[in-house]
């Protein structure tokens, strides 16, 4: 009998045992339900508008091929929410046509939208929309969350279509909610459970008021019960099973307390770098007066995407960038980032500075716009410790406005370790007083505030935003005679392609055209035909060799007629002509016609080509416009020669 009663309790300390280990399990397993989900960027297709999608803020993947033109877009760097989101990515420049993902925020609607063609989309122009969106990379701000599944304006989802998963978490079975009888199995399951730290407690539904709404919480700050229950995103309450009429999905919440961003003033859309003197001279006293010029700078300029954007370069021994054009889109962000800046000390080498501008600042990947002047404002204290004016000519010919805020400058004494005398005068486009400013103390900078504001934004006056290779309409008249042949022809054709290369080419920019000719003529391609640099170098390699006799006076009035007559008024017009025989007819009249008409005409010869009409034809003087060499394959030396005449002649001209 002892023996039966001593197994009896062995079984049931082995039984409570399981059910102890079974309770533990089952807890953990629970426990790990419910832990918090990881953030999933939702993807979506390349038709997906902005505006079907109800986040004010979002990360999002997009597909490949959504450069297609059939997927529209509507303005440029704002665009409106009609446009597809995934293909006004890759018109901005943040994606290529391989997709990848994307930071999407909502903006204010504009009163117009205007077109441009960018990175292989065209995008369309629109009068005025309710909605805009503007696209940056997806590099999430820290506190702010995003979700892992997006609201849409209607019940069909785009989203669906593209596998996203549009319930991130399914909230568990409440337990205990039927009636059943209770078996000693459940009490000590249920026992365990509540003796385990890790299981998480559970809101009760009775606990959740029907008529109370939850408090709004501020953007990427929601309470815990929303974070761990609340998980599932629905269009409204009465789309959620037994919601009550207070719930508040946390999309509702961002909407609600998301603030307004500005757009930047559209009258000054300048892409602008400050050069900060952080060398050791300076001193921490004067740096920080020169970080809150640059905050004040910041915000009388009302940065945003739509308007003028602002990064920072730190001068000392050697520059190093704080933060380019897109990493701060409005005033608020760019004057916190300034004061964090950190000075670096070492002497003052301004000209290294300017050439690591040149180089690297105005860079697509930086966020420079093509569309918008490229400025660089250089603050000195003092006297630069090396050279600036070579620097400042490269950067001058590459596009870039510069300015000179000069403080504190040598006295006499001082004057004998001033490495470049006058060196601001020597920096600057125009020598007028416009680009530099001088001030006696560091305490009256606050003066020079509005004076520089309102220079930085007169893109009128703004002589170095037009370059020698960024303001022409240039015109190849090719001669396509029997005497050249086929193999140099495509010789000539390389020779075409390689000038072409060193300009920047859009519609806004550099254009090209091509005229070939024999006895006839032959429009290949007109000004407007193309207007990115790789169509361009695709539409040369498929010009096709003719053959014929050599008619060039007949050939330059054609060119005159179907080419610069279309050319834009404000384009320089530029004739190159490459022939490689004497005329048939006369050269004179026509040459004469195209000096008349402002088109500057470069002639280049090869092997029998006569030396006295190629001094006809080109523009004075013909020392700088015509060329001749002996054999085909020599054309090559002469491209760099061509360029340097024409920025040559570009920059002796006056600007504005």
């Amino acid at each position: 009998m002892r023996t039966v009663v001593l197994t009896m309790k062995a079984s049931v300390i082995e039984m409570f045992l399981v059910l102890l280990v079974t309770g533990v399990h089952s807890n953990k397993e629970t426990a790990k339900k419910i832990k918090r989900p990881k953030f999933t960027v939702p993807q979506i297709n390349c038709d997906v508008k902005a505006g079907k999608i109800i986040n004010p803020e979002f990360i999002v993947k997009c597909p490949a091929g959504c450069q297609d033109p059939k997927y529209h877009v509507y303005g440029t760097d704002v665009y409106a929410s009609y446009s597809s989101v995934c293909s006004a990515a890759v018109h901005s420049g943040v994606l290529d046509n391989s997709g990848g993902k994307i930071l999407v925020r909502k903006v204010a609607g504009q009163s117009g939208y205007k077109g441009s063609y960018s990175n292989g989309v065209q995008s369309l122009s629109l009068p005025r929309w309710r909605e805009s969106f503007i696209v940056l990379e997806s590099k999430p701000k820290k506190g702010v969350t995003y979700p892992s599944a997006l609201t849409y304006s209607s019940s069909k989802s785009p989203a669906a279509q593209a596998g996203e998963t549009t319930k991130a978490y399914q909230r568990p079975p409440i337990p205990g909610t039927t009636a059943q009888p209770v078996t000693l199995m459940q009490l000590l399951a249920v026992t365990v459970a509540e003796a385990t730290p890790t299981t998480l407690p559970r809101p009760s539904p009775s606990a959740a008021s029907t008529t109370s709404r939850p408090r709004p919480q501020p953007m990427g700050h929601r309470s815990q019960e929303m974070d761990l229950w609340s998980t599932t995103t629905y269009t409204s309450s009465q789309n959620r099973p037994g919601a009550n009429p207070g719930f508040v999905p946390k999309e509702e919440l961002s909407t609600q307390s998301s603030e307004p961003v500005s757009l930047g003033d559209p009258n000054c859309k300048v892409d602008l770098s400050f050069l900060i003197d952080g060398s050791a001279s300076i001193g921490k006293r004067r740096f920080r007066i020169q970080k809150q010029f640059l905050a004040d700078v910041a915000q009388a300029l009302d940065v945003g995407p739509a308007g003028p954007l602002m990064g920072v370069v730190q001068y000392g021994d050697n520059p190093a960038t704080h933060f380019n054009l897109k990493t701060h889109m409005n005033s608020q962000d760019l004057k916190t980032a300034i004061e964090k800046i950190p000075q670096r000390g070492g002497l003052s080498n301004v000209g290294r500075a300017i050439s690591f501008v040149t180089k690297n600042f105005f860079s697509k990947a930086n966020g420079n716009r093509s569309g918008a002047p490229n400025v660089v404002v250089v603050m000195v204290d003092g006297w630069p410790t090396d050279k600036v004016e070579e620097a400042s000519r490269l950067a001058r010919e590459s596009g870039v406005n510069i300015f000179f805020i000069t403080i504190e400058g040598a006295v006499e004494n001082e004057k004998q370790y001033v490495v470049e005398p006058n060196f601001a005068n020597k920096a600057v486009c125009r020598t007028n007083g416009f680009y530099s400013l001088h001030v006696q103390s560091w305490f009256g900078l606050h003066k020079t505030l509005q004076p520089l504001v309102k220079r930085v934004c007169d893109m009128d006056r703004l002589a170095c935003s037009k370059t020698c290779l960024n303001s022409a309409d240039i015109g190849f008249v090719i001669d396509g005679s029997s005497s050249v042949g086929t193999g140099n022809f495509r010789t000539v054709l390389q020779f075409v392609t390689n000038i072409s290369k060193e300009f920047e080419i859009s519609d806004t920019d550099t254009r090209i055209g091509a005229v070939q000719y024999t006895y006839e003529q032959r429009l290949e391609f007109g000004f407007d035909k193309y207007s990115s640099k790789p169509d361009i170098l695709n539409a040369i390699k498929r010009v096709g060799y003719w053959s014929g006799g050599t008619s060039t006076g007949a050939a330059i009035n054609f060119a005159l007629e179907q080419l610069f007559m279309k050319s834009k008024p404000n384009k320089r017009k530029l004739m190159i002509l490459i022939t490689d025989g004497r005329s048939y007819d006369d050269v004179r009249i026509p040459a004469m016609a195209a000096h008349l008409k402002g088109v500057i005409t470069y002639a280049i010869g090869v092997a029998w080509a006569a030396q006295e009409e190629l001094e006809v034809i080109a523009t004075h003087p013909a020392r700088d416009h015509s060329f001749f060499v002996d054999e085909f394959d020599n054309l090559y030396q002469y491209v760099s020669r061509v360029i340097q005449n024409i920025c040559t002649e570009f920059n002796s001209q006056p600007r504005n």
